[in-house]
């Protein structure tokens, strides 16, 4: 059964927003308040639509007939000079926006558990699953240490502050590296996705 693009375009948007906010809420809990004065600790969609990633891209996406939407809103700004113990709270920064797709992937795959109990009819089941494989893909993908994407944040946390900049390179050339992983590791990444789906329902 497909599921209705609409649905699949609200999916997406709640999800990359909920992966944003975390990021602001992460830096505000360790003091840094950027993305509250910008007005991101919103679920305002207008505040985190990002024209290409939220927009263009995921309608690539579906008329390629690639089967799972992809896509991502604006960084949410912030300061690392702001925050407490500054070390530990970019690690944290990093992290959170991938630990609340996955706490969004757990609570839906509970669900996904308990349909035969709750009832729930095969339209649900079928947006459920599609859920929880799209919160998924946005943990894998996200935790490729790569810029922009949030698995290089983490990556420099983990590096010693004398060899960061033995890193920027992937910074310069992040997007070609990108490119390469998509068209030539997409089938790693979606097996990796089909595991963890599994593992959780």
């Amino acid at each position: 059964m497909e599921i209705n693009f609409i649905f699949q375009i609200i999916i997406l948007l709640v999800s990359i927003m909920a992966h944003e906010i975390a990021h602001g809420a992460a830096a505000y809990y360790f003091g840094d308040p950027t993305a509250k004065n910008q007005g991101r600790l919103t679920l305002n969609p207008l505040k985190h639509i990002d024209i290409f990633g939220s927009i263009i891209l995921p309608l690539v996406m579906y008329f390629s007939g690639t089967g799972i939407l992809f896509g991502w809103a604006k960084p949410v700004p912030y300061n690392p000079y702001n925050l407490r113990n500054r070390r530990l709270g970019e690690f944290c920064v990093a992290i959170a926006g991938v630990t609340t797709n996955l706490v969004i992937a757990i609570i839906f795959a509970i669900l996904l558990r308990l349909s035969p109990v709750l009832g729930l009819s095969l339209s649900t089941i079928y947006l459920v699953a599609y859920i929880i494989m799209l919160n998924i893909t946005l943990v894998v993908f996200n935790l490729i240490p790569v810029p922009p994407l949030d698995g290089s944040k983490v990556l420099y946390t983990l590096v010693p502050y004398r060899y960061e900049h033995n890193l920027h390179v992937l910074e310069k050339y992040g997007f070609y590296f990108l490119i390469i992983i998509i068209v030539f590791f997409g089938g790693v990444i979606g097996q990796i996705v089909n595991f963890i789906f599994n593992l959780l329902v």
